[in-house]
């Protein structure tokens, strides 16, 4: 065929164009594959983290695994949701995105054995200055008292709001408790050297006063979607 021909021309690049769709599809599933994975174990790895085990990737899968008994959703009258118990990635509470949360009607709970005492850790969604923030929060076998917490977001101005994701905020959480007087009353996030006298507070980010309002937020209204879930544990523990 005329290499110089219109028609060669036309067949050439169009084959050309199907070879390189082809590789293009080929390269984003193996990506994607990849990708998912990545995200599974770095969800892992914040679940963990509000457990206080911090552990790198290649640790991850097997650590989760042998510290998660147990998951399952619960839905708004604190219920567990039938048939949604599982610990694989594939399981209902694993596969709850908590962007959906604060729109959702059933919230995923995992259970984890520590010492040999049970923890309940749940998931929190929020919005911090520049864009969302969440994390996972663990609470002891009473329901109340904070075990642990870890903190990611999207976008916070680096060394001043991205600081919540850090050791010094996130260890000030052990020990504050959610309920006063027999109340879901959250953590409040306070300005150095401020106080609240009707809850347990800590001491908020300096220079980044919106992401710990946005923290707070965040803490209560996601506590709030799990209270009736809590208020079972809290009287079965009676």
């Amino acid at each position: 065929m005329n290499k110089n021909n219109n028609l060669y021309v036309v067949l050439y690049a169009s084959v050309m164009v199907i070879i390189v769709a082809i590789g293009l599809a080929f390269t984003a599933q193996a990506l994607k594959e990849r990708q998912t994975n990545n995200e599974n174990i770095d969800q892992m790895r914040q679940i963990l983290r509000s457990l206080r085990i911090d552990v790198n990737a290649d640790e991850a899968i097997d650590v989760y695994n042998n510290t998660i008994k147990e998951a399952y959703l619960v839905d708004e009258s604190g219920q567990v949701v039938a048939n949604s118990e599982g610990i694989g990635v594939e399981d209902a509470a694993f596969s709850a995105e908590l962007p959906n949360l604060m729109k959702a009607t059933a919230y995923p709970v995992y259970i984890a054995e520590i010492d040999g005492d049970t923890k309940y850790v749940v998931g929190m969604y929020g919005a911090g200055l520049w864009g969302p923030i969440w994390g996972y929060l663990a609470l002891n076998s009473d329901a109340d008292s904070i075990y642990g917490v870890d903190f990611s977001h999207a976008s916070e101005t680096p060394g001043l709001g991205a600081e919540i994701i850090h050791e010094p905020f996130r260890s000030q959480f052990p020990g504050k408790h959610i309920y006063q007087n027999g109340e879901l009353r959250s953590i409040a996030v306070v300005k150095a050297g401020k106080s609240d006298s009707s809850r347990d507070y800590v001491d908020g980010i300096s220079g980044g006063t919106l992401t710990s309002n946005g923290v707070q937020n965040m803490l209560f209204n996601s506590l709030s979607l799990y209270e009736p879930f809590l208020n079972n544990l809290k009287t079965n523990a009676q």
